[in-house]
C-alpha cells in the first residue's frame, strides 16, 4: 500500500462504478480516507468491500447529487466530524440524449445540467470552506474531450462539460493565492457505462479500463502538486503536468 495520500480526506462522486470506483480504490490504497458518493448503495458497498479487503477505509454516502440540500448538509457533516477536507473529485456525470438540439427533451436537458454542472457548483459552494482549512486542498473535476471537439448530436453532454470546464478554471483563478489547487482531467475513451451508452457498437474490450485514469488523479491530489487550472489528458506523462494547462 502506498503513502502518497496518507491521512488525506477525499470526497469522490460517482464512486460506485467506473472511473469513480477506480479512483476511490486507488486513493484508499495510497492512504486516504475516502468519502464515497453515489446513488446506488449496492455499488458503494461493493467498492467499500474492495477497499477494506486491501486495508483501506471509506465512508459511504448514498446520495442523488440533484438533491442540492443534501450537498449542503454534506459540508456540515464533514465539518462536524473532520473540520476540513483535503481532496474533492467531481466525477459523477450522465450522458443525456444524443440528438439534434431541437429534439432534446427538456426534462433530460435539465437532469443533465443538474448533475453535470449545478451539482459541481453546489459541491464547491458547500466544500470550499473545508478545502481552505486543508494545508493543501486539491480539487479535480472529470471532464471530456467532447467539450472541445464539438460534434453533431452532442450538444447536451458537450455543453455541460464545457460549462464545467469554465467553472473549474475560473475557480482555479479565484483560489490561486490560497492553498487550494483546481484541475480538470479528461479520461479519454475508457471502458465505462457512459461510454457504452454513447458508442453501443464499440467493442469495450479495445478500451483501457477505468484504472488507467487513477495515476493522474493521484498526482493531481498530492499535497506537493502545486499547478492549478490545468486541463490534462489522463494518460499525460508526469512532465506534462507541469505545463500551463494547454494539454488536450
Amino acid at each position: 500500500m502506498g503513502q502518497r495520500l496518507k491521512d488525506r480526506l477525499a470526497v469522490i462522486t460517482g464512486a460506485s462504478r467506473g472511473v469513480g470506483a477506480a479512483v476511490a480504490k486507488a486513493y484508499a490504497a495510497e492512504g486516504a480516507h475516502v468519502i464515497l458518493i453515489a446513488r446506488t448503495t449496492g455499488g458503494l458497498e461493493e467498492v467499500d468491500d474492495d477497499i477494506k479487503a486491501a486495508g483501506g477505509s471509506a465512508t459511504l454516502v448514498p446520495m442523488d447529487l440533484s438533491d442540492f440540500a443534501a450537498i449542503d448538509d454534506l459540508g456540515r457533516q464533514i465539518f462536524e466530524r473532520w473540520g476540513k477536507l483535503d481532496i474533492l473529485v467531481g466525477n459523477a456525470a450522465i450522458l443525456g440524449d444524443l440528438s439534434p438540439v431541437g429534439h432534446i427533451r427538456p426534462e433530460v436537458w435539465q437532469r443533465a445540467y443538474d448533475l453535470n454542472v449545478t451539482a459541481n457548483y453546489r459541491l464547491i459552494r458547500s466544500l470550499d470552506p473545508l478545502l481552505r482549512q486543508s494545508d493543501a486542498g486539491r480539487v479535480v473535476f472529470v471532464t471530456s474531450g467532447a467539450a472541445r471537439h464539438l460534434r453533431p448530436y452532442w450538444a447536451l453532454y458537450a455543453s455541460t462539460k464545457a460549462a464545467l470546464d469554465a467553472i473549474a478554471q475560473i475557480y482555479a483563478r479565484e483560489t490561486e493565492k490560497t492553498k487550494v489547487r483546481v484541475n480538470l482531467v479528461n479520461p479519454g475513451p475508457t471502458r465505462t457505462a457512459l461510454r457504452a451508452a454513447a458508442f453501443p457498437g464499440e467493442d469495450p474490450g479495445q478500451l483501457p479500463p477505468p484504472e488507467h485514469v487513477a495515476e493522474t488523479l493521484i498526482r493531481l491530489a498530492e499535497p506537493g502538486f502545486t499547478e492549478t487550472g490545468l486541463w490534462v489528458a489522463a494518460d499525460a506523462p508526469p512532465a506534462a503536468l507541469a505545463t500551463d494547462g494547454s494539454i488536450h
